[in-house]
């Protein structure tokens, strides 16, 4: 596929990259991803993944915007209070980049309608807020074989992880968590979150996304990033592979 003359300069700042160029953003152009969630995390993810000309973007959020929302998810504005999400991301996406086809998924992510939803998604980015849905996603996307970029932010900290558990050396997300962890934690309208806090790790995890699309630098898979900013500090420890796991021994 050859770039349009308004592609060349939309893109140009990837272009000149020696590990994006041409043949990379005419990759991203051609990429599907599927983003769970719309909220503090999906939105600057969202942002970053329309404006780096991902190609097709499928957004699956069931809930509607809150004024509570919007200290922190960027992507909404005071007028999209009361508008479904997915919806709204998607009108987002398309005001931002004509190159990007928005898809809305009104549906909360299930076991049961998981592979129908993701099944054709190169990559799949999970920041949703719910455990559950949380394994649903994992599960089949180790099924289908589709690189996990899931990502989570708590108060003043976030984590950040890429699964390939079908990798003879790579962990599945459930050698991260366990086969089935008591996850009962507080949510952001118990605990709270600081706003930015989503802006970092939404937008580290749309990085991701673009490096599963096309390979830069390291490869992360099998790596955790924990952001602490109480502590003004980022570690990463690696996760081994589980060989009793359940989901991918």
């Amino acid at each position: 596929m050859a770039l349009s003359d308004a592609q060349l300069d939309r893109y140009a700042r990837h272009l000149i990259l020696k590990e994006i160029g041409g043949a990379g953003q005419t990759r991203l152009l051609g990429a599907h991803v599927a983003v769970i969630g719309a909220g503090g995390i999906g939105s600057p993810a969202i942002q970053y993944l329309a404006a780096a000309g991902v190609g097709r973007l499928t957004v699956i959020d069931d809930d509607r915007v809150d004024l509570s929302n919007l200290q922190r998810q960027t992507l909404f504005g005071t007028a999209d209070v009361g508008r479904v999400k997915a919806e709204a991301a998607a009108t987002a996406v398309a005001a931002l980049n004509p190159d990007v086809t928005p898809s809305a998924v009104v549906e909360r992510l299930t076991p049961a309608n998981a592979a129908a939803l993701l099944g054709s998604a190169n990559v799949v980015l999970d920041g949703c807020d719910n455990f559950a849905t949380r394994l649903a996603v994992a599960d089949t996307a180790f099924a289908a074989r589709i690189p996990l970029v899931s990502a989570a932010v708590g108060q003043f900290e976030g984590q950040l992880g890429v699964f390939r558990g079908w990798e003879a050396d790579k962990p599945c997300y459930r050698c991260f968590v366990g086969a089935a962890p008591d996850r009962d934690t507080g949510s952001c309208a118990e605990d709270g979150v600081m706003g930015a806090m989503t802006g970092v790790v939404g937008s580290l995890a749309a990085l991701e996304v673009l490096r599963a699309l096309v390979p830069f630098g390291a490869d992360s898979a099998g790596k955790l990033l924990i952001v602490d900013t109480l502590d003004f500090r980022f570690r990463t420890i690696g996760l081994p592979k589980d060989p009793g796991c359940p989901g991918c021994s």
